[in-house]
């Protein structure tokens, strides 16, 4: 990494606003943060565009400097417009044509082109579609397709085209409190719907039109057989698969969470790391280019090339893509070897990217990508700085220690906010790992190559194959040091914010020890500290009661402060959902109990019926809950019992649930189904 981050020198964060770059880059990324949320037709930001354009043409030309900065004003005015106007194009359900306009009561006939294979799950395989026509008209948008898992049907590939005659669904919120959103995943990838099909329903198009995309993944489909015929070992070929060429889905549970806990996860994904490793190979490979005339030139060209080829190879997904345009801009950086270019190509590579790709931005690999290429840009000559040691062992693994200790600081809110979690050793599987990952890349490539020409000595194979081994033992024995890996980690959005204004100051502080810096980190200290102490006092005055969605299962969680008490049939099967709502609301103490049939909550009564379908002693209700399918006459039980609310859990047969709902809304009785609607909670302020 030395060869490209001498360039950013410790150069002071507040002078990187003076780059255009950063500056548009900020206004956009506001742009497309707010076009996110409120939704606007194209229409809109594109005339405020053209407003603004011939404003700031004539700023340009009459603002003085003694004035406001109008001009900047107008500047940033006109590309928080263009922000907006990128997302609602990317979202595109403001857009006319867009299918999300039709009318889905009924079943409708599909035309659709398979864009990306997702990971399946044990039950169905996943595409992401590109809708082409809606009965026979011609509309634009993405739909996620669902088919059963089927060993005797052939899957589908990358542009293959279908027509499928199918209703459509809405993509389901989370049933359950802080679990993970899926349907707020696929909103940021303007996916809003999805198709269930068979095989059977489905009807291919012969001769489909073939696309690039389609190109690069039959091509790493093509090199996966390949490596198959070879003799590697299951689990070191599923990493190979994920290292060299992105593909992770053959990789087993334990292995990705070896990797996971020992804070090496970022290996098995090929993004940022990889290309800038591939890029400091080719740098130094292509290096004899230089001595001929216009070598210089030519060796960019040659780097930018290969560095696209390679995507290609890996399959154009959206992280290699990203990956490797960052690192072009950055290849031009090294190219022109200036001072601070470092910070202004990383902003022009965001700023070109988020204009490509707005819905980027939200995605969690993009912002830890940018967050460590800027931490390690803008840290790494600071602490090379600090300490720069004469002997050369120490000083390259002061080196890379410093890029990794760069890397992790810029990832690190980001990280606990998603992840909740923190691999204190992970500059250990760094250090272990990422010395030899440029000969595992370099080797990986050349064993793909002679793969390809079917010229793969065995001896390769054998020694890739222990390379790769020896890698996951070094991964796993990291791994088991559990008592470094610290787990469940509460962190909100405001901790992320002021987690980031506390590093900054921290780094700042170290940079330039003075009042002024010492304050701001005091500041961010405080801040965080206090915002720490606010929550805890909010949550010694909380008391909440939910009901959880849980097949087979009957879940109730009472919180009193920080204390959780879980009610459940099955206290076995339970820890998912507890773990979410306790890590998101800090809890400290959890007791599992049986679930009981009768509970006062607030001098209101809940009543539970499970199978025995008993009938509780006291009459008139406020909450009935019905668990486990009871065979009940339930008008017969509303009449007798006359409960303000109807209940029914995960527990339940669907069948039942539907008759149940019927029987309350013909008695005007509110029906609360946890599958359908998700969890419930209580009130138990209101009486």
């Amino acid at each position: 990494m030395e060869l490209f981050l001498c360039e950013g020198h410790a150069y002071p964060l507040v002078r990187l606003f003076n780059f255009v770059s950063v500056k548009l880059c900020l206004g956009l990324m506001v742009g497309i943060i707010l076009g996110f949320y409120i939704e606007v037709a194209p229409f809109f930001p594109l005339l405020a565009m053209l407003v603004f354009l011939p404003v700031l043409y004539g700023l340009q030309k009459r603002q003085s400097r003694k004035k406001l900065p109008y001009f900047e004003i107008a500047t940033a005015l006109t590309t928080i417009s263009l922000g907006i106007f990128v997302i609602s194009i990317a979202m595109g359900k403001s857009l006319g044509n867009h299918y999300a306009h039709h009318n889905f009561e009924k079943e409708n006939m599909w035309h659709l082109k398979v864009r990306e294979i997702l990971k399946p799950n044990p039950y169905s395989q996943r595409y992401v579609t590109q809708v082409i026509s809606l009965d026979e008209e011609e509309v634009v948008g993405k739909i996620l397709l669902n088919l059963p898992v089927d060993s005797t049907s052939s899957k589908l590939s990358v542009d293959d085209e279908i027509f499928v005659l199918s209703t459509t669904e809405a993509i389901n919120p989370p049933l359950n409190p802080y679990q993970f959103d899926y349907k707020d995943y696929l909103r940021k990838q303007a996916i809003y719907h999805q198709i269930r099909a068979t095989h059977n329903a489905i009807l291919r198009v012969d001769n489909p039109s073939t696309t690039l995309l389609g190109l690069a993944s039959n091509t790493r489909e093509h090199i996966i057989s390949k490596l198959k015929k070879e003799s590697f070992g299951a689990e070191e070929l599923s990493v190979i698969q994920a290292l060299l060429l992105g593909q992770r889905d053959d990789i087993s549970e334990s292995t990705y969470n070896d990797y996971k806990n020992a804070g090496a996860v970022h290996i098995l994904a090929v993004s940022g790391l990889h290309v800038g490793i591939l890029l400091l190979l080719l740098q130094f490979l292509l290096s004899p280019l230089e001595r001929f005339s216009k070598g210089k030139t030519l060796k960019l060209l040659l780097v930018v090339l290969l560095l696209w080829a390679y995507a290609f190879v890996a399959g154009l997904s959206p992280s290699i893509v990203r990956a490797v345009t960052m690192f072009t801009f950055l290849a031009y950086a090294m190219y022109l070897n200036r001072p601070t270019n470092s910070f202004n190509i990383i902003a022009l590579s965001m700023l070109f990217i988020l204009l490509i790709k707005p819905l980027f931005l939200f995605q969690v690999g993009f912002q830890m990508s940018y967050a460590a290429v800027f931490a390690i840009v803008w840290v790494y000559p600071k602490l090379q700085k600090f300490w720069f040691p004469e002997n050369l062992v120490v000083r390259k693994t002061w080196q890379l220690l410093s890029v990794s200790v760069a890397a992790q600081l810029g990832v690190l809110p980001i990280s606990l906010f998603y992840f909740h979690q923190f691999p204190a050793l992970f500059f250990i599987s760094n250090l272990l790992i990422i010395p030899f990952l440029g000969l595992i890349l370099s080797m990986g490539i050349l064993i793909i190559t002679l793969s390809l020409v079917n010229q793969l000595p065995e001896f390769l194979v054998v020694i890739y194959n222990r390379v790769i081994r020896t890698m996951n033992a070094v991964v796993n024995w990291v791994a088991k040091q559990e008592g470094f890996i610290i787990k469940d980690i509460p962190f909100d959005s405001v901790q992320l914010v002021l987690g980031y204004i506390m590093i900054i100051s921290l780094v700042v502080f170290l940079s330039h020890p003075k009042r002024k810096t010492a304050l701001a980190l005091f500041s961010g200290i405080i801040a965080l500290q206090g915002w720490a102490i606010w929550s805890q006092f909010q949550l010694q005055t909380k008391e909440s009661l939910i009901l959880a969605h849980k097949s087979r299962n009957t879940i109730l969680l009472h919180q009193t402060g920080n204390d959780l008490n879980v009610f459940a049939q099955d206290t076995a099967s339970v820890d998912r959902i507890v773990n979410d709502f306790a890590v998101a609301e800090r809890i400290q103490q959890i007791t599992k109990k049986q679930r009981q049939n009768s509970y006062f909550i607030n001098q209101r009564k809940l009543y539970v019926m499970d199978s025995f379908g008993f009938y509780p002693l006291n009459k008139e209700l406020d909450f009935l809950l019905l668990t486990q399918s009871p065979k009940i006459n339930l008008e017969r039980v509303l009449d007798s019992i006359k409960p303000k609310i109807v209940l029914a859990d995960g527990s339940n047969y669907r069948s039942i649930i539907e008759h149940w709902g019927i029987t309350c809304a013909q008695k005007e009785i509110p029906f609360h189904y946890t599958g359908e609607k998700g969890y419930y909670a209580f009130d138990l302020v209101n009486p």
